[in-house]
């Protein structure tokens, strides 16, 4: 049941995050915008939708899927902090909160087993 569990929280991320960071890579005019109202500049959108790709890629091999579940989780805190007191945008921290769930739920899934130590 992990494992079906797994799999269906790795695909829905996934099929989430690949047109997220895709958007931010192609430069869409509102990703250009909302970066620039962040004033880090145009390279961490750059940045950002590298690491959303890479993360939904990775959700989809197992063997890098507790990895790249960390990887999203880690990316969704900043997002949220961004768009509460850098956006102003009232509904998208719920969304960004959400989405860390999900993939710290899928990260404690597919925890790898502690090895013992000698």
């Amino acid at each position: 049941m992990r494992k079906i569990a797994g799999w269906i929280l790795a695909a829905l991320l996934a099929l989430l995050f690949v047109p997220i960071g895709s958007m931010k890579l192609s430069g869409i005019s509102a990703a250009v915008r909302e970066f620039e109202m962040i004033g880090f500049g145009q390279w961490f959108r750059y940045v950002t939708g590298i690491l959303e790709i890479t993360g939904a890629i990775g959700l989809l091999i197992p063997k890098y899927r507790f990895h790249a579940a960390l990887l999203i989780a880690t990316i969704m805190p900043c997002a949220t902090g961004i768009n509460i007191w850098v956006l102003h945008v009232p509904r998208l921290p719920r969304v960004t909160a959400v989405l860390m769930t999900l993939a710290i739920a899928l990260a404690s899934l597919t925890r790898p087993a502690q090895q013992e130590k000698a």
